[in-house]
């Protein structure tokens, strides 16, 4: 099967397209020019170079192309470099899928982010859109919705590697976010890692599945974390102890107010809203669906670090 893969060259990308080669499909990946050092295995991978936003190369893309990925998302947007929310996670969904239209593809797998809904940061409405656009389209999808990815980064960016070199690494003691005036269950709020591993075996297994389609699959870890647990766990599989102390989530907020529009400042507002918001899933049974076994968030997982 030929796939073509929109936002191959990121993290979890990396990892689909590794996955879809061992599977013995020819990944077809758009790269953006100058990128070419960032395809997994580009020896069995057809390469269209060009931007997102062109059409004409979208189309060439998926051109002969029996299905399509799209994995585009951002944690931040940089509106002034024009790196929205808008035009990655949501235009650039509606592009592709008049794309697969246009280009006789029916399949298209999504790659969405669990907790996202219509009233949420920009970043969950534009995702959400971007669903809900999927859906209703005459196309034959899959949504996948994954909590925190873990794994190898191969370079590239990564929940437990940014968390290790922006906080474990650093002097200041590991910050316990807590709301309100007094620190009651400071660093209390959960997440549920999934391994990247695993989201990519979700992906590679739903393209040959049927009863994959019209299905939208909340990809969680086996296990509820807490923030505190979390960064234990990481700072024990980068060797190291960690000190840390509560810190009301107020005073973040008050300081990327002002400085969260700046690429060098650690975490944006949106951020912080989302994080302690928490990301589990409500129903974890994604992967029992799927017939997969995900992988536990353990330090023995962690040996990147």
């Amino acid at each position: 099967m030929k796939v073509a893969i929109i936002g191959g060259t990121g993290f979890v990308g990396f990892h689909i397209t590794r996955r879809l080669a061992a599977a013995g499909h020819v990944p077809r990946l758009l790269v953006r020019p100058g990128n070419d050092g960032k395809v997994a295995q580009p020896g069995s991978c057809e390469i269209v170079h060009g931007e997102v936003g062109d059409s004409a190369v979208l189309e060439a893309c998926l051109t002969g192309a029996d299905a399509v990925i799209y994995l585009i998302g951002i944690l931040r947007e940089f509106p002034a470099q024009g790196i929205t929310f808008e035009a990655l996670q949501h235009q650039g969904v509606l592009d592709t899928i008049a794309a697969a239209q246009k280009t006789g593809v029916g399949r298209f797998l999504l790659m969405s982010a669990n907790g996202v809904h219509g009233d949420g940061t920009s970043y969950q409405r534009t995702k959400y859109q971007a669903e809900m656009a999927l859906k209703s389209s005459s196309l034959r999808w899959t949504i996948f919705r994954p909590s925190v990815i873990f794994g190898n980064p191969e370079g590239r960016m990564e929940f437990c590697s940014q968390l290790k070199k922006d906080i474990i690494d650093s002097p200041i003691p590991a910050p316990l976010f807590y709301e309100g005036l007094l620190p009651v269950n400071a660093g209390a709020f959960e997440l549920a890692p999934v391994s990247v591993t695993d989201v990519a075996d979700a992906f590679v297994l739903a393209l040959t599945e049927s009863r994959t389609e019209s299905q939208t699959y909340s990809l969680c870890g086996p296990e509820r974390l807490s923030w505190k647990a979390i960064l234990t766990t990481i700072a024990a599989a980068a060797g190291k102890t960690k000190v840390m102390l509560p810190a009301p989530v107020v005073a973040i907020r008050a300081t990327a107010a002002m400085l969260d529009r700046f690429p060098w400042f650690p975490i944006s507002r949106d951020q912080i809203k989302m994080l302690m918001e928490g990301n589990v899933c409500a129903e974890n049974d994604s992967f029992a669906r799927l017939g997969l076994t995900p992988t536990r968030f353990a330090v023995e997982q962690l040996d990147y670090l």
